[in-house]
């Protein structure tokens, strides 16, 4: 099979089902581990809410990092992928929007423009599914 080849089913292993597979890895691991870090660290992440202006600033934190932990594990594994994947698109574009406007700092145009991308991946994920390695090929 070429690299170019996609799955004849949901169940079917194929090239693409691999690189879909590495791309999940690749898009999961930054926000399961960020989920991770804000879950075990409240009070900081708290802080640096409420610095920002964010309202409710221990209830955004556990919101936040539950969803960079779930949907990053969800990815990962390629559990509910397509909802996961919009869930997070959603998530990271909105975290662009409130978090990286000061275009003026080129490291928050870069974090925008970075937000932007992975936006990008999780829209393809949500359109191509999890590819057959992946629990929702698992349970057809």
């Amino acid at each position: 099979m070429s690299l170019s080849s996609s799955t004849a089913g949901a169940g079917t292993a194929s090239n693409s089902s691999l690189t879909i597979l590495i791309g999940r890895i690749l898009l999961s691991v930054n926000f399961f581990l960020s989920g991770f870090g804000k879950l075990t660290a409240i009070a900081g992440t708290a802080g640096y809410f409420g610095a920002m202006g964010l309202p409710v600033p221990t209830a955004t934190a556990v919101i936040v990092g539950l969803i960079e932990l779930v949907g990053g594990l969800a990815i990962l594994v390629g559990f509910q992928t397509r909802i996961a994947a919009w869930v997070l698109a959603a998530f990271t574009i909105a975290t662009a929007l409130v978090a990286h406007t000061g275009w003026a700092d080129q490291n928050q145009m870069i974090h925008f423009l970075k937000n932007v991308a992975i936006t990008g991946g999780f829209l393809l994920l949500a359109s191509s599914g999890p590819g057959a390695y992946s629990i929702d090929a698992k349970r057809g």
